[in-house]
């Protein structure tokens, strides 16, 4: 579109280099200009190649710049009045700057071939652009020098570019590139901070390269090197410029800010706050005037920055990569692809149980240490085609130490466990018939042990043997307790006749006071056993169970799953407290949980995906890959069944293991827990009465007696915790509730003792009692009966076991010298002394 010249002519003397130009060859210029609009993001030309027009800027912005191997690309941005390819068209060279418009533009331009001509025409106009691009040859020389010393002092710390992007698709990896955009948008400062090996400089830079200012340059600089005066930051007055003054309009990234020098730590406040910064000087020169900073900072720390982050525009926590299990594989794809892209080798396949390993590994060292891993398993694969788990070596993490998997190594026990065996078709083809048949003896029955059988299994069969299977199998009972089995069938049966949705548990008030109910409920249990001869009355053995059925029934018609098991059941509160010794736990992976599953089926229930089977969920509420103690477990298999990623491990380990590890000590089960000790002493209160010669004749001196004996195991640990405290030096003596479970194996061990008498003497009478319990004599029928030398040995030995492990267990817990723990070794001596002498020697 041609131009009224006129016009032309008052424009191009008011806003261009033509200004300079007699008005005759403006008016030349002008005859042969021509208009176009250029829409915003294109390209008017590309750098290295011939330009073919003059252009002229006269609304809108462009800007030009020169990509570069070794750093950022140059930029500038041009406003209305700019002229392009003028030298490049009079010199005859190629564009040295490729140009794109930032926005829509209006333009004036004369083609390549007719201003060649133009100037060849006219030998006035030639002479007077000559002049003019000796001017702009001049001004171009000096910006020259001024970027080669700006590159000089910039090199040894700039970031040519982002090495990476956020790689994952998870909601951390979703949110943290949310972070990263809003963060570009504009020039606040930003506090980046997270663990090692998060490559958090690489996000810094993904913050510049995604900005508008993406042209202008962005250095690193390590704090911990820096000068304690911040010359290299601020510069000298009077001396050598600061990087502040070569950077311009680009970013500073402040790497490690932790390890800042404090001298420097002021200096950096104030640029945050207030944007200014004064260069270093001497003591004996005035101050020079502060200098306003127009780069843009960001931050990089290992911690949060509190003292900083109310300076900053953008605090951003960089999730570790044990948080983001889900992208372990699209990271392990992408190096995967950068191994092979360089070396120029076919790309191996990461089988299925590699990659369930590295996800249930934690990465300490995060994304560094999973590169690592991968170039090194790459390395040793020798260019298979796969890479297996046993090519990987990340070490174990805490949790995973001395773990065996049993259901890897047996699979006939996996097989069995997901079976509909285990424990269903148990405890409603038998459990439950059995229960009410034991019920029914004990009331209609001899109300005599000696003559009741089902008073005989209930005392000198079950106690032994699940005393004896806590230290192996821990809360196995509770898979089979008829106690539940009877709930879960009322629930059942309540669901079924009344349409109204089952309440969800009162967890908060549950977590406070559901231990201390139990453990008034077993206190309760221990008096009544005590005061009334529980265990040698059939039909109060009855009324015990019978409660205790009633408190799981109430509790399953009116709650969801088993929440009389998880926080209200005496016999499960023991059962929680010395399953806490076994040599067995059942376990998730984490990293399988987090990074791949999406259902939660084993917590929630669901129908049947892939391998996993149709389930309610936990009966606990318990989710396999957050336990960190055999507590909350009863080993039902449920989440076994449930899971459709082989992520539930049953493993060996060692004793107790979490009881120095990930347990969470707790007041009512070491409340429990002594209350369990008391219940050995009081099981052997006429010997105590006989000894101290104390009568126990009337009811009220019985029951005043059985509460203080009750009370002198907690007591007696109390005034030995106290003696540590004394010998301990500041800080070094643990809570009174985390030793406390340093007693526990010797609780286990006097429990056991005591109750392996009936084992070992009336256990093997079962057959004549139960002839005995129908009315027949049964007196030739087998029985067997070990030796009292040999209760005796046995029961020693129990006790014998139980105090070095309790001595052991102690120290681990406390990790503390052996003076500080002397006196509750000393403590635990007594303990043991007086449950020999009342078990053994009596």
């Amino acid at each position: 579109m041609q131009i009224a010249t006129a016009e032309a002519v008052a424009w191009l003397q008011q806003r261009t280099v033509f200004q300079a130009l007699a008005e005759p060859l403006l008016t030349l210029v002008a005859a042969a200009l021509e208009e176009l609009v250029v829409r915003s993001g294109r390209r008017l030309v590309l750098e290295d190649n011939a330009p073919e027009a003059l252009y002229i800027l006269i609304e809108g912005r462009l800007e030009g710049y020169r990509t570069s191997l070794n750093g950022p690309a140059t930029a500038s941005s041009l406003l209305p009045g700019a002229v392009v390819h003028l030298p490049e068209l009079l010199l005859g060279q190629r564009a040295q700057r490729t140009v794109i418009t930032l926005s829509d533009c209006r333009l004036w331009s004369i083609p390549a071939v007719r201003f060649r001509a133009l100037v060849a025409q006219s030998p006035a106009l030639a002479e007077g652009l000559t002049r003019l691009l000796a001017g702009e040859v001049a001004q171009m020389a000096a910006q020259l020098s001024f970027e080669q010393e700006r590159a000089a002092a910039l090199r040894p710390y700039l970031i040519p570019r982002a090495r990476r992007g956020i790689v994952g698709k998870s909601r951390y990896a979703v949110t943290l590139r949310a972070q990263i955009r809003q963060a570009a948008t504009d020039r606040k400062p930003v506090l980046l901070f997270g663990e090692p090996g998060l490559e958090k400089d690489n996000l810094a830079a993904l913050v510049h390269f995604g900005s508008p200012w993406r042209r202008e340059p962005i250095i690193q600089v390590n704090c911990g090197a820096l000068q304690p005066s911040g010359a290299e930051l601020f510069g000298r007055s009077g001396g050598r410029a600061g990087l502040l003054d070569w950077l311009g309009e680009g970013t500073l990234v402040l790497n490690n800010i932790q390890d800042l020098p404090g001298a420097l730590q002021e200096p950096i406040r104030s640029l945050l706050a207030t944007g200014y910064y004064r260069p270093v000087y001497r003591p004996e020169e005035p101050p020079p005037a502060q200098r306003q900073n127009h780069s843009r900072i960001l931050l990089i720390a290992e911690r949060a920055a509190g003292n900083l982050e109310r300076l900053v525009g953008h605090s951003i926590k960089v999730p570790p990569l044990r948080v983001r299990k889900g992208d372990i594989a699209a990271q392990i794809a992408y190096y995967l692809n950068l191994l092979v892209r360089t070396e120029g080798t076919p790309k191996p396949r990461v089988t299925p149980e590699a990659l369930r390993q590295l996800q249930s590994y934690d990465f300490p060292g995060n994304l560094a240490e999973l590169r690592s891993l991968i170039e090194r398993a790459v390395a040793q694969s020798g260019g298979a085609s796969e890479l297996t788990e046993e090519i990987f070596w990340p070490a174990q993490a805490r949790k995973k130490r001395f773990r065996y998997n049993l259901l890897n190594a047996q699979p006939a026990l996996r097989r069995f466990l997901r079976s509909r065996w285990w424990p269903d078709r148990l405890n409603y083809g038998f459990t439950a018939t059995f229960f009410v048949l034991v019920v029914a003896v004990l009331f209609a029955g001899p109300q005599r042990r000696a003559d009741n059988a089902a008073l005989n299994m209930f005392w000198a069969w079950w106690w032994p043997l699940v005393l004896i299977g806590f230290p192996f199998v821990g809360r196995l009972w509770c898979a089979v307790c008829p106690f539940m089995i009877w709930g879960e069938i009322v629930q059942k049966l309540r669901v079924a006749l009344i349409p109204v949705p089952l309440r969800r548990w009162p967890r908060q008030q549950a977590e406070r006071w559901g231990g201390w109910f139990l453990f008034a409920l077993f206190g309760l249990i221990f008096l009544w056993e005590e005061l009334w001869v529980l265990p040698d009355t059939a039909a109060l053995s009855a009324w015990l169970l019978l409660l205790i059925t009633g408190g799981a029934v109430v509790c399953s018609a009116i709650f969801e799953r088993r929440f009389w098991c998880r926080y209200l059941c005496p016999i499960g509160g023991m059962n929680g407290l010395f399953a806490k010794l076994a040599i067995t736990e059942l376990r998730a992976q984490q990293g399988i949980c987090s990074a791949t599953c999406t259902t939660y089926q084993c917590y929630k229930g669901g129908p049947a995906l892939d391998e996993g089977q149709t389930t309610g969920g936990c009966p606990l509420y318990s989710h396999p890959a957050q336990l960190v103690d055999n507590r909350d477990c009863v080993l039902c298999m449920t989440c076994l069944k449930a899971c459709p990623h082989r992520s539930v491990e049953f493993n060996l380990r060692p004793p107790g293991i979490e009881l120095w590890t990930t347990h969470i000590p707790r007041h009512y089960e070491v409340a429990l827990l002594f209350l369990l000790m008391g219940g050995i002493f009081l099981h052997h209160l006429p010997q105590i009465s006989g000894l101290l010669g104390w009568s126990i004749a009337s009811f009220s001196s019985h029951a005043l007696l059985a509460l203080l004996i009750l009370a002198v195991p907690p007591l007696l640990a109390l005034a030995v915790h106290g003696l540590v405290r004394l010998v301990a030096q500041a800080g070094e003596a643990k809570a009174f509730i985390e030793l406390a479970y340093g007693y526990l194996p010797l609780v286990l061990g006097g429990t056991l003792a005591h109750y392996l008498r009936l084992g070992l003497t009336e256990a093997g009478q079962i057959l004549p009692v139960t002839w005995r319990t129908f009315g027949a004599s049964g007196a030739d029928l087998p029985v067997l009966v070990a030796h009292p030398a040999v209760i005796a040995f046995l029961q020693g030995a129990v006790l014998l076991v139980a105090l070095p492990l309790a001595l052991w267990l102690t120290r681990k817990i406390a990790r503390q010298p052996l003076r500080v723990l002397l006196p509750q070794y000393l403590g635990s001596l007594v303990l043991t002394a007086s449950l020999w002498a009342l078990i053994v020697g009596r």
